[in-house]
């Protein structure tokens, strides 16, 4: 039972927001992860969200996830209570990260929505049980691409059960 209790503190004290001088690790960060989940965009296609990826940044409320050594394991971006951005370092996949920034994203940010691309299945899946469902698709990505997005959201009677914890 420590062990639990002192794993969800660090994890509480490890998100942190994002300043200026973490933008190259976030960078660094989102590159990683989404050659490893987003194996469906061409080269080409990734260098072009990569050259515009820094102009995001400023444009959400951006927080980090450190490590104990300070690098960034991971960050979420979020705007107008939507979830933008959440990727996590490959090595740093399944040690809980992404569950507390969701946690933290729904409880402090009040953030329950999110689009997803809808062939980047283990971000799907994830969502689905982090308790998002489906509520739309679009046949374009945000820059109008032939990459489908899945409108996902926490339903309503959900939000009031995760807002009183």
């Amino acid at each position: 039972m420590e062990i639990c209790l002192g794993l969800a503190f660090q994890l509480n004290n490890m998100i942190e927001k994002a300043i200026e001088a973490d933008y190259p690790g976030i960078q660094k960060v989102w590159e990683l992860s989404v050659k490893a989940t987003h194996d469906f965009l061409p080269d080409e296609y990734f260098e072009r969200i990569r050259s515009m990826f820094p102009n995001f940044l400023p444009v959400v409320d951006l927080y980090v996830y450190r490590n104990p050594d300070t690098t960034i394991a991971g960050f979420l971006g979020v705007a107008d209570h939507k979830i933008e951005m959440l990727f996590i370092h490959p090595d740093q996949r399944g040690m809980g990260i992404g569950r507390r920034f969701i946690e933290f994203a729904l409880k402090d940010l009040k953030a329950y929505k999110v689009d997803v691309n809808e062939q980047n299945k283990q971000a799907v899946d994830f969502y689905i049980r982090m308790g998002f469902e489906i509520v739309g698709r679009t046949d374009t990505d945000g820059l109008g691409e032939p990459y489908p997005l899945l409108e996902m959201q926490i339903p309503s009677a959900s939000n009031n059960h995760l807002t009183q914890q």
